[in-house]
């Protein structure tokens, strides 16, 4: 199974809670590694999945990365698009960074552009759903200034830039990118007030069921923050090839579609407000991105890291990632901004 983890242990603990009272070890099976956080376990035909934290890339300890999770499923659920968290597992020493038990979404990986309607959708209803109060939004983050929150996300991950041994040529990119960020946060931030949105919004993060549903999987980053980051999260470069499962090309087209889809169900008031700050906001979600892959590279991708454990992920991320640095692809996404031809809705 997955290593260091014992399934008998970790089915005596599931027949204790109560969640799988006749569950053996010969019933549970790894259901996905490729995730970097996190593994999946199918617990027999309960219709559960148990999902395994293996590392938090926010640097959470074990205690509070669970609860974070824990609290970003309960939140997103009444959306109807996320799974339900049917149980949480404490860290101990059968499961040393704990577990949540999450109901199994039977469903596919998105198919490119298809399904992006869909994804849409989902959006939309995680993104109307009830802000609490500001007391009330703890444990999550709250990015209540999400230009300049963004921006010390990126500067934390830009610091790995000397060890990433990109291309003059990209690094230049980047560091233009990062130049124009660095002034833009400068002019001000959003009058809309922030929305739960999923950050990790890639289509991989995705699964479509029988009736054409889009369900989001994966609320470990899940924070009150600016809903145009999750849009451009699922249509940039960086996104559509990261899943081995689901990738695909968008054309301008595409892309123009996803964003008329999504404004359309949030309504003229709304989309009236996000309109203007779609591109510059994807202009940052591609920065936010593009040097999470650098400190990907410096820090995480030795094939020792808990981030590497699936070796068919590990082989498809390093291309990745390799290929979303090269110049033409860099110039290819930047222009996006610099010479748009999408966003002029």
């Amino acid at each position: 199974m997955t290593d260091a983890l014992d399934p008998d242990a970790i089915a005596e603990r599931l027949r204790r809670s109560g969640h799988a009272s006749d569950i053996r070890a010969a019933d549970l099976s790894v259901h996905a590694t490729k995730g970097v956080s996190h593994d999946h376990w199918r617990v027999g035909e309960t219709g559960a999945i148990l999902r395994i934290p293996r590392m938090n890339q926010w640097g959470l300890d074990a205690d509070g990365a669970l609860a974070y999770q824990a609290a970003a499923f309960d939140r997103a659920a009444a959306s109807g698009h996320t799974p339900p968290c049917l149980a949480v597992f404490e860290p101990d020493a059968t499961l040393p960074r704990g577990a949540l038990l999450v109901t199994r979404i039977e469903g596919r990986a998105p198919v490119l552009p298809d399904d992006l309607p869909a994804i849409a959708g989902a959006l939309a209803a995680i993104h109307a759903l009830p802000v609490p109060p500001p007391g009330d939004r703890a444990p999550l983050q709250v990015h209540q200034n999400p230009v300049s929150s963004t921006l010390q996300v990126i500067e934390e991950q830009a610091a790995h830039l000397p060890a990433a041994g990109l291309s003059p040529a990209s690094e230049a990119g980047i560091l233009e990118d990062l130049e124009w960020a660095r002034e833009f946060a400068g002019q001000g931030e959003p009058d809309f007030p922030p929305s739960l949105v999923c950050t990790d919004a890639h289509p991989g993060n995705f699964l479509i069921d029988a009736g054409g549903k889009a369900w989001f999987v994966d609320l470990e980053k899940a924070l009150y923050g600016a809903v145009p980051i999750d849009l451009a999260h699922v249509t940039l470069r960086t996104s559509t090839g990261w899943d081995p499962d689901c990738r695909g090309t968008l054309s301008a087209a595409d892309v123009e579609g996803f964003y008329q889809h999504y404004l359309d169900l949030a309504g003229r008031e709304r989309a009236a407000a996000l309109g203007p700050w779609l591109l510059p906001m994807r202009r940052l979600t591609w920065l936010r991105t593009i040097t999470w892959f650098v400190r990907w590279r410096a820090e995480w991708s030795g094939a020792d890291h808990a981030a590497m454990r699936d070796a068919r992920m590990a082989a498809h991320i390093r291309d990745h990632v390799a290929r979303c640095f090269e110049p033409e692809v860099i110039a290819a996404t930047r222009g996006d901004w610099l010479a748009p031809t999408v966003l002029t809705i």
